[in-house]
């Protein structure tokens, strides 16, 4: 009778929230499901070999036979530690760098200056991609303004060694200031009773960071971390693509850009469905993992 009540009671709820039910399943759930869940059906194509003339269902099955073949393949090493070497030092690099802008800014006091130095900080994550390995191309090109500056005539896209430094740098450049947000809006609910309790106490700016304006952000700093080390594979082909010549190729051909080119320059989808796949599960993979580190190291507060 309660289980009959309770029912009852949901359907009652439900009924009279009814418009509420309705936008809930109208676009917002169509759509992911259109283009979330629907794509996913294409996972079969890795365990076949597709012909876009048999469809899904009448291509022959071939199971792990393409994953077999990516993981015994010469290169499979070299694509994995260069993506990893990519994501990994992007991480290391690149993570601080927002937090400690929004620190920077939260202790400028004139609120035009501020947002003056906001807008230069976050005018480069505006420039798409393309745009920005064309910069950077005409920038460390033989007759661009960095060989200038040095008085050399090094082209530095042609050096392996150079490919890593040029690539993570200019992705801090773009997209550090933009980060930077999250940051300095937590800030922003910092005590300010404590900070001046702290700068009356004598402590110097290390100290007040630690005591006032550190707890702010450490949730959202938590947060930022799990999320940016579960997508450490996911590196986009786009710019390693566009900043990959034939001679920086040891350094810059990754997981991403070898299944762009069997996927569609070679029409190889079986096999490029098959490399993308392995590229997720690892990265399901570390993202459980770095959660379960991170919620052990910060006192049982996972993501």
């Amino acid at each position: 009778m309660k289980t009959k009540a309770k029912m009852h009671n949901t359907w009652l709820y439900v009924m009279h929230h009814w418009r509420l039910y309705v936008f809930f399943l109208g676009p917002a759930l169509l759509l992911t499901i259109i283009f979330r869940y629907l794509p996913m059906g294409g996972i079969l194509i890795a365990f076949e070999k597709y012909s876009p003339f048999k469809g899904f269902l009448n291509s022959e099955w071939v199971g792990f036979e393409y994953f077999k073949q990516f993981l015994t393949s010469p290169d499979f090493m070299t694509y994995l530690v260069n993506t990893l070497k990519l994501s990994v030092f992007g991480l290391l690099w690149g993570f601080p760098v927002p937090i400690i802008l929004a620190l920077l800014l939260n202790r400028i006091e004139s609120a035009r200056i501020k947002q003056k130095i906001q807008l230069v900080l976050y005018m480069p994550n505006f420039i798409s991609v393309i745009v920005l390995c064309g910069m950077v191309r005409i920038f460390l090109s033989v007759t661009g303004p960095l060989n200038m500056l040095l008085g050399t005539t090094i082209n530095f896209l042609t050096l392996p060694e150079a490919f890593r430094p040029i690539y993570i740098i200019s992705g801090i450049w773009q997209g550090a200031g933009w980060a930077s947000i999250m940051y300095t809006a937590a800030l922003a609910n910092a005590s300010q009773e404590l900070k001046e309790a702290a700068q009356i106490d004598g402590a110097n700016i290390f100290q007040q960071i630690k005591a006032v304006e550190w707890p702010a952000i450490k949730d959202m700093v938590v947060i930022q971390f799990i999320l940016q080390a579960g997508n450490i594979m996911s590196l986009g082909f786009e710019k390693a693509y566009a900043l990959q010549t034939d001679l920086n190729l040891g350094a810059s051909e990754i997981i991403a850009t070898y299944v762009y080119k069997k996927g569609l320059l070679d029409g190889n989808y079986s096999y490029s469905t098959a490399v993308g796949l392995f590229n997720t599960v690892i990265n399901l993979i570390l993202l459980i993992v770095v959660n379960k580190v991170v919620e052990k190291m910060n006192d049982g507060q996972g993501l």
